[in-house]
């Protein structure tokens, strides 16, 4: 982001910040034109570690039986799930939301039978968990950095994405911008990336691109 655009940023976020009762995220929008995102090999399926982060802490839950994993996990804060509470899960509509709320990593061996137990509720929603490789604790912090950018629904040109709060600074937030344009460009290519907006919560959008 050059200076212009960074000081463009800056007093977007100053005029905006502070208005709500509540901290305001900050989301980005980024229309293409001249991919056809209905084709497989053009779909959109990236995930981006934000260099600052997503400005707020995540929940994490973690479907293991590993004792290893959950003590890590457990010194983390993080929910652990254990797989005899699957089929309760898969048939609870209270619990089944509650999944939503959290950012869901699992213990590879469990993969399969989450994916049968919870499948049809997590899979259209882009929530079914993560393996979990190396090392949890890396892991398990890493994941209040990392957004996950999916096309979906009926493959409109277009993707909008959380990237920050207005807590944060101009440059924090201009940083976690300029990372996900990057990633995007080396998939569809910067050519293709038509413009770009930023707006808080309840406020007008501003265009950077």
């Amino acid at each position: 982001m050059d200076k212009e655009q960074l000081e463009k940023l800056g007093s977007f976020i100053e005029g905006n910040r502070g208005k709500r009762k509540f901290s305001q995220s900050v989301d980005l929008s980024i229309n293409f034109s001249g991919i056809d995102f209905s084709k497989q090999d053009n779909r959109l399926n990236l995930e981006v570690k934000l260099p600052n982060g997503r400005g707020k802490a995540s929940k994490v839950m973690v479907f293991s039986d590993d004792p290893k994993i959950n003590s890590a996990a457990e010194q983390l804060a993080a929910k652990i799930v254990p797989s005899r509470d699957l089929p309760t899960i898969s048939t609870d509509k209270v619990r089944m939301a509650e999944l939503l709320e959290y950012e869901l990593l699992a213990q590879p061996s469990l993969m399969p039978t989450i994916a049968k137990q919870l499948g049809q509720f997590l899979g259209p929603r882009n929530k079914m968990p993560r393996p979990l490789m190396g090392d949890v604790s890396s892991t398990i912090k890493g994941m209040g950095k990392s957004i996950f950018i999916r096309s979906k629904g009926k493959y409109l040109p277009t993707i909008n994405c959380s990237i920050g709060t207005e807590k944060m600074s101009k440059e924090e937030i201009a940083a976690n911008v300029d990372e996900v344009i990057s990633v995007i460009a080396k998939k569809v290519g910067r050519q293709n990336i038509k413009s770009a907006y930023i707006k808080l919560t309840m406020s007008e959008p501003l265009r950077l691109i």
